[in-house]
């Protein structure tokens, strides 16, 4: 596996507190960017769509 880029939303701002994702091996990663070396959850692309859908129809 190559090396894994994290991102998170522009909407954190500088406190940094919220999820981060990144893509590896046909999974959505997610982690806490507080704690970046804890737990990390993989979920399929599709749960994370109908996540992202869920939240932005709010």
């Amino acid at each position: 596996m190559g090396e894994i880029v994290w991102r998170k939303s522009s909407h954190s701002g500088q406190v940094g507190d919220c999820v981060e994702v990144a893509t590896a091996n046909d999974r959505v990663l997610i982690r806490d960017s507080k704690a970046p070396d804890g737990g990390v959850i993989a979920i399929s692309p599709e749960t994370w769509r109908s996540f992202f859908r869920s939240v932005k129809e709010g």
